[in-house]
């Protein structure tokens, strides 16, 4: 599919607004700059030639950390703190799923993404065939990370994935992973730690979400979750922590001298009274800070609009300082630092030799104008209403409140409520 973008305003890998012509030639990005007076790709080179209308295009966001298939439980056990949430409600409904529902639920969230301007995901859940098939089979870009802790999985399971998902389509990717300190056993971490060294890949967790999770790791094991990880040689090479609100100074250094990725995740933590990440200090550390919803039964929407307010938002609550993270900040860590933090270098940006993943933002809207400064509005005052389009490896996949992933959506909203109704008898 090669489609010519033109009369657009885009955001360039540089992240200053220009004016003119974006080409896809296949699933990559072939051109930017001025408009062409002549078609440098020959007649009939464009299967289509869209006229943007001055609207903006901008990287796809990428949702550095979720977990899809949870969205059979959005709105089931709400308005409970973390371990009464995960323990009582979360953990009993998550053992009755079986490997078909999860790739229908998948599908449910993978639409929501498409609509918030998500181009990818790093999932974390379970049965990743189900996972992996629901995003090839949407066209949808999906990097797996392993959920393993005592209750499922294996180390060696893990390695199996991590061979057979590295080389099973070019939309999938898969991170060594686990659930948590306070679910994985010190054998299986080091078994983890292992695999890390095999491999020299990096591994990612849960990490430090609540208080309780901190204060007990140290009465097991005398330390902090990030320290006792990095003790065990989990992060030798690389990786990084969902949540990460309580850190020590000691922590913060850990995560700088290991170069491990931050990524929080307020909405989730704002929902369950989690707490609020140190996200100023982490960037002043030059900690990178990647965003990511978490899961639709916790947040319970897929909204990277919303999660970028309040990144910014409680930001500036928790240091009482209106300046702490900054839109422009905020909007690199949801676009480029989530691409990074996923291993996908190759979407990070709009640029000519890129993936095409992008996001075509209707300015032509109230909440757009004026047009003072289009990056804050983004931030501060953008929403859902404002995508117009997504494209995914050089496919579009919603356009104008339009699905093109193979499926009718009716048909996949009927699913999921027969799921949920199924585990609820």
């Amino acid at each position: 599919m090669n489609t010519r973008f033109y009369n657009a305003r885009i955001l360039d890998k540089d992240f200053q607004i220009i004016q003119g012509e974006l080409h896809v030639v296949g699933n990559r990005i072939a051109y930017i700059g001025p408009e062409k007076t002549q078609d440098a790709y020959g007649e009939n080179a464009w299967d289509r030639e869209i006229d943007v209308k001055e609207n903006l295009l901008i990287p796809g966001f990428k949702d550095a950390h979720t977990h899809s298939a949870m969205t059979f439980l959005r709105s089931f056990a709400d308005d409970l703190p973390l371990l009464d949430w995960l323990n009582k409600q979360i953990f009993p409904m998550e053992a009755k799923l079986v490997p078909e529902d999860v790739y229908h639920l998948s599908k449910l969230a993978i639409l929501e993404y498409l609509t918030s301007g998500i181009t990818s995901n790093f999932d974390m859940y379970f049965y990743p065939e189900q996972i992996a098939k629901a995003s090839v089979d949407c066209g949808f870009r999906t990097v797996l990370v392993s959920p393993m802790n005592d209750f499922s999985s294996s180390p060696r399971e893990m390695e199996e994935d991590y061979i057979k998902y590295n080389a099973y389509d070019p939309l999938i990717r898969y991170c060594l992973g686990f659930h948590a300190e306070y679910t994985t056993s010190q054998d299986r971490l080091k078994e983890v730690a292992r695999l890390a060294q095999k491999y020299q890949a990096p591994v990612f967790t849960h990490n430090s979400e609540t208080e309780a999770e901190v204060r007990q790791c140290i009465e097991r094991n005398g330390v902090t979750p990030t320290q006792y990880l990095d003790k065990l040689g989990v992060w030798e090479y690389g990786g990084g922590g969902y949540h990460c609100v309580y850190m020590t100074q000691e922590d913060l250094d850990i995560f700088k001298r290991r170069k491990l990725y931050v990524v929080t995740n307020p909405g989730s933590n704002t929902k369950l009274a989690s707490g609020i990440a140190p996200v100023q200090k982490m960037l002043d550390l030059g900690i990178p800070v990647a965003v990511g919803t978490d899961g639709p039964a916790s947040n319970n929407c897929l909204d990277m609009f919303r999660e970028m307010f309040l990144v910014t938002g409680l930001a500036k609550l928790r240091e009482k300082d209106a300046s702490a993270v900054g839109a422009d900040q905020v909007l690199k860590m949801a676009v480029s630092e989530g691409a990074r933090c996923c291993g996908l270098d190759d979407c990070d940006c709009l640029a000519e030799g890129k993936l095409a993943d992008l996001v075509m933002i209707d300015l032509h809207r109230p909440n757009m104008q004026p047009e003072n400064n289009l990056v804050k509005n983004l931030v501060y005052s953008g929403s859902k209403e404002n995508v117009k389009l997504t494209m995914v490896n050089g496919s579009i996949l919603y356009e104008d409140g339009l699905f093109s992933i193979g499926e009718d959506p009716e048909e996949i909203y009927a699913k999921a409520n027969e799921i949920i109704r199924k585990y609820r008898a």
